[in-house]
């Protein structure tokens, strides 16, 4: 199959990996590199720099919709295009271009979670299990019908980077397998039915921590939002960073924070155990080591949340 490749994050290099063994790529479509740090380094996506490893053509529009971009797509011929997790709007006018078109590799069960970060809401609203599915892009968002789909049970210690880093590997496979039915005259896909729940673009705007909420669903959170971008709250104002947090048995007011062999805050149910913070203008740290630096106990985490 001769294919282009669209993609931008890690998540989206085993993909690329398993597709340049098996099939045709003939250039990589993913974003342009773009500034990160402190110190605002120009740099390459993970995509983007695994594809000159491999010796393929980058291609890097700013948008998909400009004319020059139109007809490099079209003079490479594709079969078809594969995606995941590019990151920019495919015009219709583009989408019929492909012989088979553009096939998606989506980190959810379609269509529970249509959008840019479905592990993170699977995970941070207590699912039972998420996946992949590989579907057929069209105008909708996320709305496509799908090819193959493939499950995995969610546990009470799954946080969104090991579960986007183990899906990675299997839907690269599982992409692999769908163009290779496509070439082989063998696949079919089928129209999405069930709840539609979306997945928008979140910010650390939206990962404040409630600590009216069950213990559960703080739990949850803490781990859906790992490692980006974090959930957090604030202490007397000041804005505190959460790594995972472990429900416990104790009992104690929403928010407050009681320091023994450990560090435990109330919630609305049962009390949470801190595992790492990240106090402002500091380094990660335990805790424990945090509650020694500073008097914590009888203290409370503030909790106006957001509207």
């Amino acid at each position: 199959m001769r294919i282009i490749f669209a993609g931008t994050p890690d998540t989206a290099v085993p993909s690329l990996k398993r597709l340049h063994q098996d099939h045709e790529v003939l250039a990589v479509l993913t974003r342009a590199p773009a500034p990160v740090g402190r110190k605002r380094v120009l740099t390459k996506s993970a995509v983007h720099a695994y594809a000159e490893e491999l010796g393929l053509p980058v291609l890097t529009p700013a948008s998909l919709r400009k004319g020059e971009i139109r007809q490099q797509i079209t003079e490479l011929a594709p079969d078809a295009v594969a995606v995941v997790a590019y990151g920019l709007l495919i015009p219709p006018a583009l989408l019929d271009v492909p012989r088979h078109g553009w096939l998606n590799l989506h980190f959810s069960l379609l269509p529970r979670w249509r959008g840019a970060a479905p592990v993170q809401y699977a995970i941070a609203n207590e699912d039972a299990q998420t996946g992949t599915s590989v579907f057929q892009i069209e105008e909708g968002l996320d709305t496509g019908p799908v090819f193959d789909v493939e499950a995995r049970r969610l546990t009470e210690d799954d946080t969104a980077g090991e579960v986007l880093a183990t899906l990675a590997e299997s839907g690269a496979n599982q992409l692999a397998r769908v163009l290779s039915a496509l070439e082989a005259g063998e696949a079919t896909s089928v129209a999405q039915t069930g709840e539609v729940t979306l997945a928008p673009r979140f910010s650390s705007h939206h990962t404040r921590i409630d600590w009216s909420l069950p213990a559960s669903r703080i739990s949850a959170q803490t781990r859906g939002w790992w490692p980006a971008p974090g959930a957090w709250t604030t202490l007397g104002g000041t804005r505190v960073k959460l790594a995972p947090v472990r429900v416990t048995e104790e009992i104690l007011p929403a928010g407050s924070i009681r320091v023994g062999k450990n560090v435990l805050v109330g919630t609305g149910t049962t009390a949470v155990e801190l595992g790492d913070v990240g106090p402002a203008g500091k380094s990660w740290m335990s805790a424990d080591d945090w509650a020694r630096g500073i008097a914590l106990d009888g203290m409370a985490f503030d909790n106006e949340v957001k509207a």
